[in-house]
Parts: C-alpha cells; structure tokens; sequence
C-alpha cells in the first residue's frame, strides 16, 4: 500500500507530521502488518503476510539497488540481491524497536554491498572488460532460457550481441577471470590436502649458476694460464690448497694470495668496476 499524495499545502502541521514519518514515497504503512506478522505462528497465514509485506516494500529494495547500478553488475541482479535482504529485514524486525524503514534499509544496503565483496571483481580490470563480461552473461542467459537449449558457441554469441568474436572471447575470459583463488584451496575434493599453491613452482637456483658462470667466463679468459688454472683445481677439482701448492712447488700461502686476487679481478669483471686492471690480464706478478 503506497502512501496518498498529500493534499495539505507545504508547511502545515499535517505534511510535515506525514514527511518526517514517511521519508519516501515507497515507504508504506504497514505497523499493523508487522505486528499482527509478530503476533502468528509459523503456518501459511504467516507466510500470506510475510508475502504482503514484500510486495509492499520491493520497491524501496529496488530504489536501494539503483543507487548501486553502473557498476559492472546488472539491475536485475542487484534487485534480486535487494530483495533477499528485504526479506532478511522483514524476518528479523522487532516492531517494539521503531520504525521498518530505519532498520530495512541498512540491512538491504549491506546486503548488496556484501554481494559486490564476494561476487564482484578483486583487482581493477578496464571498464570495457567488465562491459563485454556482462554483455556476454546476458546473452548465454538469454540464448539458454529454454529447456533443451544448447550451450550457445562463440558466434551464436557474437551474432545475439552484435560483438565480434574477438570481444566474445574476452567476455568469456573475464566471465572465468571474475574472483581470485586463494592460494591454499584445494584443488578437489577428495580432501587430499593438495592445493592451488602446490602447483606453482619454486625459485631454481640453477638459473643463478648459470648466469654466474657466464658473467664469469670473460673474467677467467683475461686472468693468466697458472692462475686459472689454480682456480680449476680449486673449485672444479676440489683440491685443497696444500694439494694445490704441493702439485705446484710453492707455498700454501702463496696459493691462498693468489685465489684471493684471482677471485676478486673476476668479481670486478663481472661487477663492471674494473680499476685498470684490465691491461695487465696477460702477466703474473708472482714472486
């Protein structure tokens, strides 16, 4: 039952009584509904004034789900997501604690805030993309709505749009592209314990090795033969410095002085901070 047209002239007693306890035209009157509604026992007169009251607040649910449009869902959807908190409203209203409306509308509102957080995008996306998505869920409802119907192809699509194929099939990506996954929900349902992140492969360090040997072989090339040739026995032959010194005639320490200077000409070759080091590749200045 939607409100009379007030014949009362602006500013008198009677309008302004009327305007402040209906706030909007889609604000019925309906205390004796809820209360009798209070008053009923489960059965099908309950439900007849439960239903009663739905009709006569829907459209307060869909001025709420207005104010939500443009936003990449349809008004179909969102009217349908404001009539499920409608009736949660109604269920759970308590006449004794003021009027529907203030109890209605932050219900409903949350309802369809609530359905945008679960159903709708969680990362930015262009808003064409959202346009072809939605233009695409609308046209496989459609083309599917009789029983027996065929799931429609990519050009029954394109033909029920007016989109080219191209753009049906970023509209059929974005349709499987809508939510995120988290990474620890398991891929069946066998409860397995095998989950989205057991898929994804780990950092191989053997990518590392190899481009550090590459950077690396220039600055072996400019080192001298005996101290490359060290280093291979070192870190290719795993030979311990004695050996080392002992396979070559000097010292332990000498060797340790000159895997030291080897090692650090190559880093610098390899780091680009050469300090004029590179004219002399070809001498050894060991004693």
């Amino acid at each position: 039952m939607l409100i009379d047209t007030p014949t009362n002239r602006p500013g008198t007693p009677e309008t302004t009584t009327t305007a402040s306890r209906r706030r909007h035209d889609d604000a019925p009157d309906t205390a004796e509904l809820f209360a009798r509604l209070a008053e009923l026992e489960e059965g099908p007169e309950r439900e007849a004034v439960r239903d009663e009251l739905v009709t006569l607040w829907l459209p307060m649910a869909h001025r709420i789900a207005g104010r939500f449009r443009d936003r990449g869902e349809s008004i179909e959807d969102l009217r349908q997501v404001a009539a499920l908190g409608l009736v949660k409203a109604i269920d759970r209203f308590d006449p004794s604690r003021g009027a529907f409306e203030s109890y209605a509308v932050p219900t409903i509102t949350g309802e369809v805030k609530r359905h945008f957080r679960d159903r709708m995008w969680a990362l930015r996306v262009p808003r064409r993309v959202q346009e072809l998505r939605n233009k695409v869920r609308v046209a496989r409802r459609e083309l599917t709505q009789n029983p027996g119907s065929p799931e429609p192809s990519v050009a029954d699509i394109a033909a029920h749009t007016g989109l080219t194929e191209e753009e049906v099939n970023a509209g059929l990506e974005a349709l499987e592209s809508f939510s995120t996954l988290s990474l620890d929900a398991e891929l069946s349902a066998d409860d397995d314990g095998y989950s989205l992140a057991d898929t994804l492969g780990a950092a191989d360090s053997s990518y590392d090795v190899v481009v550090d040997r590459e950077s690396a072989k220039e600055g072996l090339r400019r080192l001298p033969e005996r101290e490359r040739a060290i280093l291979y026995m070192r870190f290719f032959e795993d030979m311990t410095q004695s050996r080392i010194a002992d396979h070559l005639g000097i010292s332990q320490m000498h060797v340790s002085r000159l895997i030291s200077r080897s090692c650090a000409r190559v880093r610098d070759e390899v780091l680009g901070q050469r300090t004029g080091t590179r004219g002399t590749g070809g001498t050894s200045t060991t004693a």
